[in-house]
């Protein structure tokens, strides 16, 4: 074991609520496997075009860059910071709720955006809450994350199923219920002892936390990271379908990832224990480069994309687990609510949209592959950032 494992051993953590925190990560990306599959087909249903669909659905990434620092900053500025989480889950699911009827444009577009930016806001302040549980054990994170990874998987299988025997406008009444239950875990769960251990951090805490370069180089790193995985997430299956495969080898592909995924964080602790974050996000790094580089130059082969998505091991979940028990040592104890509000904004939210932004304008060119060889570049231009400016520790 090296130093830093020793450091970061303590005693037994006391009365960890890992069945609630889980249910709450699997009920929350419920929600999010009914919406990011299957709403852009809701809306078609509703009478938009594909221009104001991709506009409509843009909605969940501009609203990320500013919801999760407002959130973050009222819950620590707050006596009782939980009462924002259980607010927030309330207002998302009233916000979503007038969807059940059939609104004009406008309606849906105002109902999506107050939905998206309590969906956005509260996902870091849980965050912060699971880490408040798990003080100098970060390690534990992946085996509560991982519920996430299979809630989602199991509701954007088990509805892709269901909504070939029901019409798309039933997708607003199949979310719900999990909405609702995202409701009611909220009043089961509080922070732990690293947040009601730790003293109230003052401006200057804060102020001392971002003046460091490596923090800053952290977030640019994680921006990049968000950007590179852009054109897999908003087009990976047209891509997959311009290249001759059937549904069903796309839904196998997909399955391969998140299954990678889900055993890649039940089993990821001992390794964290094991290697620094830096290293482990520096394997994440390489292992994109060659995965979108995989993606962009020989998509037509079954087995090069089966490799790839096999890469989500290292890519996504290892270069994720690592970057959070990174983030727990740059913003420890109450902290982790600043820190976990501007990863959210800055690099998910912003990056999100850059690399919207980004795959639009170079997906035109190659069909798709020049979008992936520049995830690529981002991979290789992260891996730079990690090398110069992480701490090796």
């Amino acid at each position: 074991m090296n130093s830093e494992a020793a450091r970061e051993a303590p005693a037994p953590l006391p009365d960890l609520p890992h069945a609630r925190l889980a249910a709450y990560y699997f009920a929350y990306f419920a929600v999010i496997g009914g919406y990011t599959p299957y709403f852009s087909v809701f809306l078609h249903d509703r009478g938009m075009a594909p221009s104001a669909i991709g506009l409509t659905m843009s909605l969940w990434y501009a609203t990320r860059v500013f919801a999760p620092g407002i959130w973050s900053w009222l819950a620590e500025r707050s006596l009782h910071g939980v009462r924002w989480l259980r607010a927030g889950t309330m207002l998302m699911t009233l916000a979503f709720a007038p969807l059940l009827w059939r609104l004009p444009p406008a309606g849906i577009a105002t109902s999506l955006t107050v939905f998206a930016f309590f969906a956005n806001a509260i996902a870091p302040q849980f965050e912060a809450i699971v880490l408040s549980h798990l003080p100098g054990r970060s390690e534990r994170y992946g085996t509560l994350r991982v519920w996430g990874s299979i809630g989602f998987i199991a509701i954007a299988l088990g509805y892709g199923l269901l909504l070939d025997h029901l019409d798309a406008h039933w997708l607003p009444a199949l979310m719900l219920p999990w909405m609702l239950l995202v409701c009611v875990l909220g009043f089961t769960i509080d922070y732990g002892p690293g947040h009601h251990g730790a003293p109230r951090p003052s401006r200057d805490d804060l102020r001392a936390a971002l003046r460091r370069r490596e923090v800053w180089a952290f977030f640019v790193l994680l921006l990049l990271m968000q950007m590179a995985f852009s054109p897999y997430h908003m087009l990976y299956s047209l891509y997959l379908r311009h290249h001759g495969y059937t549904t069903g080898a796309i839904g196998g592909l997909w399955a391969a990832g998140v299954g990678i995924e889900i055993a890649t964080f039940f089993t990821i602790a001992p390794v964290l224990l094991r290697h620094p974050p830096r290293a482990l996000m520096l394997a994440g790094l390489g292992a994109g480069a060659l995965r979108w580089l995989a993606m962009a130059t020989l998509p037509e082969h079954g087995w090069v994309m089966l490799m790839a998505q096999l890469m989500h091991a290292l890519s996504f979940a290892a270069f994720y687990a690592a970057a959070t028990r990174l983030l727990a040592r740059f913003f420890p104890g109450r902290l982790m609510s600043y820190g976990q509000g501007i990863n959210s904004s800055f690099a998910s939210g912003f990056g999100g949209v850059l690399g919207a932004l980004l795959t639009s304008s170079l997906w035109p060119f190659g069909d798709g592959r020049a979008a992936f060889t520049a995830s690529t570049v981002l991979c290789l231009a992260g891996a730079w950032v990690a090398l110069r400016l992480l701490p090796r520790e």
